[in-house]
């Protein structure tokens, strides 16, 4: 049978295309903030809430959710607290969720096996609820981001200029917060928790290292990660490895194929540079 007579990889095609529409997006502005490495602390905590949710008998997948959100708002007002230093509210939130998830993982026998699949993800773990969520937490960011594109533009670079300016920057902040905390449990069946950052930071990396402007550089983010992942996914389905670990190793790849052609195109205009003046 071919790949996608399967449903579950239909369905992990969709989720994964959804993710890497928004992911690579909200990467951007993470990393033009500084603060790429909240994607990891808010993993941390969506897990701890789907251990909350296996031990209380509700339903892990919106647990996991809520947690998110919670663990991304809590981090935005501690950064207000800490504001000379910003990395102090990320490793606050991300011991304290991963001391909770391991607690409450130990409270219950038969967790740890479950657990395999929001660790690495699994191609198969993605539901048609999960879907219908993942494309939920997709249409919201996009219309979020395209309503909201020029006051979080100034908001991302001087967050005094956009409050002169008019931009009410506490709820914009705290807005894209929920939305962080959103796409982070979203992507958890796909890349598990380990490796979400991922989806983020390296096709947000390789556009602002390669990219001329922000528009670009969105571009070339979604571009990256839409081809990480769908190459990732059917390399996942043919050599059976964690579809994480393979969309990351890809999307790796990509970084680092990126910032060789770059270095190579460098050297060959201070080549010509040299020429022309030699000549």
């Amino acid at each position: 049978m071919e790949m996608f007579d399967y449903e579950f990889m239909q369905r992990a095609f969709w989720a994964g295309g959804f993710i890497g529409i928004i992911a690579p997006i909200l990467g951007v502005y993470l990393m033009l903030r500084r603060q790429a490495l909240i994607a990891d602390t808010l993993s941390h905590v969506s897990l701890a809430g789907v251990a909350l949710g296996s031990v209380l008998h509700l339903n892990p997948v919106v647990s996991g959710f809520v947690v998110a959100i919670a663990g991304g708002l809590v981090i935005e007002q501690l950064r207000r607290t800490y504001l000379t230093y910003s990395e102090v509210p990320v490793a606050i939130i991300m011991t304290s969720g991963l001391a909770l998830a391991v607690l409450l993982m130990s409270l219950k026998s038969n967790l740890n096996k479950s657990f395999s699949a929001y660790l690495f993800g699994s191609i198969v773990a993605v539901n048609e609820q999960q879907l219908w969520i993942i494309g939920f937490v997709a249409l919201i960011g996009l219309i979020f981001f395209i309503v909201f594109r020029r006051p979080l533009y100034n908001l991302t670079f001087d967050e005094e200029t956009a409050q002169i300016g008019g931009v009410h920057v506490r709820l914009l902040s705290f807005s894209f917060s929920v939305l962080t905390g959103m796409t982070v449990a979203s992507a958890m069946p796909i890349v598990g928790v380990l490796l979400v950052s991922s989806l983020m930071v390296l096709p947000a990396a390789l556009a602002l290292k390669i990219s001329r402007g922000f528009l670009s550089a969105v571009i070339i983010a979604v571009v990256a990660g839409l081809t990480g992942i769908f190459s990732g996914l059917s390399a996942s389905y043919y050599i059976n490895t964690p579809p994480g670990g393979t969309i990351s190793l890809i999307l790796l790849l990509f970084f680092l194929a990126g910032l060789a052609v770059q270095k190579i195109l460098v050297r060959s205009k201070r080549r010509r540079r040299v020429i022309r003046s030699s000549s």
